[in-house]
């Protein structure tokens, strides 16, 4: 078991071996509050375009927001077992978009981020005419790298779809998400390796904002200091469910029958990230004490997976904190 110190190994030690042969996820959890400030820049329209916000105020007093929202708050780790908390779906869609620190609570209805809201508003129409239970979360997008403002990212396919606009959105849903086949106007790009995406959205609730940003720094230095670039690549995203499970981790990535699975975890803090690198996605293994569940799985399937499933690593914050 790779300790969750900051000890560091060759990058033999991740040979990025295809991830878990568990089942997939989606989580919603409409218990839980939104722990926004109502008077927060960042949840207004005007300040939608803007780099000042919930994040950037979190960080200007880091020991007391941590104390009160992040890996320190009082309910952390609070709740166990935590899986069966994903709702059962099949698709899972990021549409790259601008920054956490600009997205606003609710980043797909958003008056003046017309991608978002239309992209959202038509996979909510032509819902019931899809195969496939779907969802869509925003991730992050820089325009001139991998994920470009307007690109759009589809597991378990696997593909990626460049720069999609405003105009497409209805020709896209109908051809890519309804009838399963190719938007013309555009190639898809097989992806390659492991995708770890984090929920940073700190407007809609101040945990995700708190914990997410530290959890993205973490992987990304991991990613460097063990050559994984290119094989592993992290995005911060927004809201998808179960805020007090903060920090909440989606890894995508192959199992090893090839077949590509979403792993949710939660309650993820940056000592844990070397551990789902190294035994998630390296040896394939799950991370029992942190998984949420799993896309394609439904709640009840995911209790009784990890019921069957006996791990190593079960006892791990038993022995280790």
């Amino acid at each position: 078991m790779m300790s969750s110190s900051r000890e560091r190994e060759d990058s033999s030690t991740f040979p990025t071996n295809p991830s878990s042969s568990s089942s997939p996820i989606t989580v919603s959890d409409h218990l839980d509050s939104y722990l926004q400030d109502s008077t927060s820049y960042i949840g207004s329209a005007a300040g939608s375009y803007s780099n000042e916000g919930l994040l950037a105020a979190e960080t200007a007093s880091p020991s007391n927001s941590d104390v009160e929202f992040g890996f320190s708050r009082p309910d952390f780790r609070r709740q166990s077992p935590i899986s069966g908390t994903v709702q059962f779906y099949e698709r899972h869609v990021f549409l790259c978009y601008k920054s956490p620190s600009v997205w606003p609570p609710r980043i797909e209805a958003a008056e003046f981020d017309r991608l978002p809201r239309l992209l959202s508003a038509a996979v909510l129409a032509r819902k019931t005419d899809m195969a496939k239970e779907t969802r869509l979360t925003i991730c992050e997008g820089h325009d001139g790298t991998e994920t470009s403002n307007g690109d759009v990212l589809i597991f378990p396919d696997m593909i990626r779809y460049r720069r999609l606009t405003h105009f497409d959105v209805d020709t896209f849903v109908e051809e890519v998400l309804v009838k399963n086949s190719e938007w013309l106007p555009g190639t898809p790009e097989k992806l390659q390796g492991s995708f770890v995406f984090v929920c940073s959205h700190g407007s809609r609730d101040r945990r995700c904002g708190v914990c997410g940003p530290p959890l993205v720094s973490r992987f990304k230095e991991e990613i460097v200091l063990h050559g994984l670039q290119g094989r592993v690549s992290v995005s911060p995203c927004s809201h998808i469910g179960g805020h007090k499970y903060a920090g909440n981790v989606i890894i995508f990535g192959s199992n090893i029958n090839g077949e590509v699975t979403g792993h949710w975890y939660g309650y993820v803090t940056p000592d844990d990230v070397p551990t789902l690198l190294e035994w998630h996605i390296g040896k394939g293994e799950i991370i029992d004490a942190l998984w949420r569940g799993q896309m394609g799985l439904s709640e009840e399937e995911q209790k009784k997976c990890r019921a069957e499933t006996p791990s190593k690593r079960r006892n791990y914050y038993r022995r280790k904190h």
